[in-house]
C-alpha cells in the first residue's frame, strides 16, 4: 500500500465513483474514434484516389500497389511510436502521451487535406504524402497503449474487459465515420469532382474533431495505477529494456494474437475491399458510394460485436472469448470473397457483416487481455509494443499482399487462404497464453504479475 493515496483510489487499482468511470470511458471512446478516423481515412483514400493523384506516372497497376504500400509503410513506424509512448507513459503517465498522440495525428491528417498532387508539384507530392503517413503511424503506435490502460486500470476488476472495450470501439467508430464521410462526399461531389476536391473535405474535418478530442481528454484524471507508482517512486528507469530482458517471448506471442485479427480487419480498414469492389476494370465494378455504404454498415456491426466481445470477456474469460472469435472469423474469411465476387451489393454487405462477428469477438477483450499480461511498471511499454508489432505482422501489408496475390494468381482464393493462415496463427498464439482474468493490476502485486503467462514457462 502506498503511503499516500490519491482521492478516490482503492487498493484494487480503480477509482471509486461511477461518474469518474463514465468520464474515462467517454474520453477513451472519443479520443480513439478521432485517432482511427484519421488513420482509416487515409487507408480508404489510398484505395480510392491516392494512386491516381500521387502515383499516376507509375502506371495504373503499379500506382495502386504503391498507394497501398504507403498504408503499410506507416506500420513500420508504429513500433517507434510505441517505444516512445511506452517509455514516456511508464515514466510520466498515460494521460500526457494521449494528448501528444492526438495532436500529432490530427495535424498530419489535416495537412494531407491541403497537400498538392503530383500534377501540381511533381515528385514532392508523394514524398510529402509518405512523410505525413509516417507521422500518422508514429501517433497510432503510441495512442493505443495509453487509451486501453486508462480504461482498464480505472475499471472495476469484474468489468475490465467491458471497460477495455471502450477504446476498442474507437476502431469501428473511426471506420464508420471515415467511410460515412467519404461516402457522403462521393454523393455530394461524384465522379471527377470527388477526385478533384471531394476527398479532401473529410481530411480537413479532422481539425475540428481533434479540438473536440483534446477538450474531452484533458478533463480525465491520470490512471490510478500510475499515480500509485509515482507516489511510491517505483517507476522503472528504462522500462523498454526491462520489458525485453524479462518478457521478450511474451511480447512476440501477444503480437501474433493481434496479427490474426488485424490482417483480416485491414481488408476494409486498409482500403482493399473498397478498391477491389469499385475498380471499373475488375470483376465486381460496383459504385463507390454503394461500397462505402456497405463498409459503413459493417462498421456498425463491428462496433456491436466488439462491445459484445468485451462484455463476454468478463463472463467466460478473455482466452475463451478469443477462441470462439477465431472460429467465427475463420467462417467469415471463407465467405467473404465468394459473396463480394457476386457483384451484388446486398451480398457484399452480408459478407462484410459476417466478417465483423469474429473481428469483434477477437478485438473486444484485447485491452483487458494485454493489460493483464504485463507487470504494472512496464505495462505501457508491453501493451504498446505488442500491439505495434502485431500490426506489422498482420495489417501492415495485408492490402498490398492481397493485391499482389490476385495479380499473380488471377483469383481471390489465394487471398482467402492467406487470411485463414493468419487467423490460425492468432488462434495458436492465444492457446499459448494462460487466462489471467482478474489478476490484481496495482504495483503491490508486481511479483504475481511478473510470473510469465506463457504456457510451459511457469507452474501457475
Amino acid at each position: 500500500m502506498s503511503r499516500s493515496q490519491p482521492p478516490g483510489f482503492t487498493p484494487t487499482g480503480t477509482i471509486s465513483t461511477s461518474a469518474d468511470r463514465r468520464r474515462v470511458v467517454f474520453a477513451t471512446v472519443v479520443g480513439t474514434t478521432v485517432e482511427w478516423y484519421d488513420f482509416f481515412l487515409y487507408a480508404s483514400a489510398a484505395g480510392l484516389v491516392f494512386g491516381q493523384l500521387f502515383f499516376a506516372p507509375a502506371g495504373p497497376g503499379i500506382a495502386q500497389i504503391l498507394s497501398f504500400l504507403t498504408v503499410g509503410l506507416s506500420f513500420l513506424f508504429r513500433p517507434l511510436g510505441a517505444f516512445l509512448a511506452g517509455h514516456l507513459g511508464d515514466k510520466y503517465g498515460r494521460r500526457v502521451v494521449l494528448m501528444i498522440t492526438l495532436i500529432l495525428m490530427g495535424a498530419s491528417t489535416t495537412l494531407i487535406g491541403v497537400l498538392p498532387t503530383y500534377e501540381v508539384i511533381g515528385v514532392a507530392a508523394p514524398v510529402l504524402l509518405i512523410l505525413l503517413r509516417v507521422l500518422q503511424g508514429i501517433s497510432a503506435g503510441g495512442e493505443w497503449g495509453g487509451a486501453v490502460l486508462m480504461a482498464v486500470e480505472h475499471a472495476p476488476k469484474t468489468k475490465r474487459s467491458l471497460f477495455g472495450a471502450s477504446p476498442q470501439l474507437g476502431v469501428p467508430l473511426g471506420l464508420l465515420l471515415a467511410s460515412g464521410m467519404l461516402g457522403l462526399m462521393a454523393v455530394v461531389a461524384p465522379g471527377d469532382a470527388f477526385l478533384a476536391w471531394g476527398w479532401r473535405v473529410p481530411f480537413l474535418l479532422s481539425f475540428v474533431l481533434i479540438l473536440i478530442g483534446f477538450y474531452v481528454r484533458r478533463k480525465v484524471e491520470e490512471s490510478p495505477v500510475f499515480v500509485e507508482l509515482a507516489e511510491r517512486k517505483e517507476k522503472t528507469r528504462m522500462p523498454i529494456v526491462q520489458l525485453f530482458r524479462t518478457h521478450a517471448l511474451l511480447v512476440i506471442i501477444a503480437a501474433f494474437v493481434f496479427a490474426g485479427n488485424n490482417a483480416v480487419g485491414y481488408m476494409t480498414t486498409g482500403g482493399y475491399i473498397q478498391r477491389y469492389a469499385t475498380n471499373p476494370d475488375g470483376p465486381v465494378g460496383l459504385a463507390t458510394a454503394d461500397v462505402l455504404g456497405a463498409v459503413t454498415i459493417s462498421a456498425v456491426s463491428w462496433l456491436v460485436f466488439t462491445w459484445i466481445g468485451g462484455w463476454i470477456g468478463d463472463v467466460i474469460g478473455r482466452r475463451t472469448t478469443y477462441l470462439v472469435g477465431w472460429a467465427a472469423l475463420l467462417v467469415g474469411v471463407f465467405l467473404l470473397f465468394p459473396l463480394v465476387n457476386t457483384a451484388n451489393i446486398a451480398l457484399l454487405t452480408l459478407g462484410l457483416v459476417v466478417l465483423t462477428v469474429g473481428l469483434g469477438l477477437t478485438y473486444g477483450p484485447q485491452a483487458a487481455l494485454y493489460a493483464e499480461l504485463f507487470p504494472a511498471s512496464i505495462r505501457f511499454s508491453g501493451v504498446s509494443i505488442s500491439y505495434a508489432l502485431g500490426a506489422i505482422l498482420g495489417g501492415a501489408f495485408a492490402p498490398t499482399i492481397a493485391e499482389a496475390l490476385v495479380k499473380a494468381t488471377g483469383s481471390t482464393t489465394s487471398v482467402t487462404w492467406y487470411l485463414a493462415g493468419m487467423v490460425v496463427l492468432g488462434a495458436i498464439a492465444t492457446l499459448l497464453l494462460r487466462d489471467r482474468s482478474g489478476i490484481p493490476l496495482g504495483p503491490d502485486h508486481e511479483a504475481e504479475q511478473a510470473v510469465s503467462p506463457v504456457r510451459g514457462l511457469s507452474k501457475v
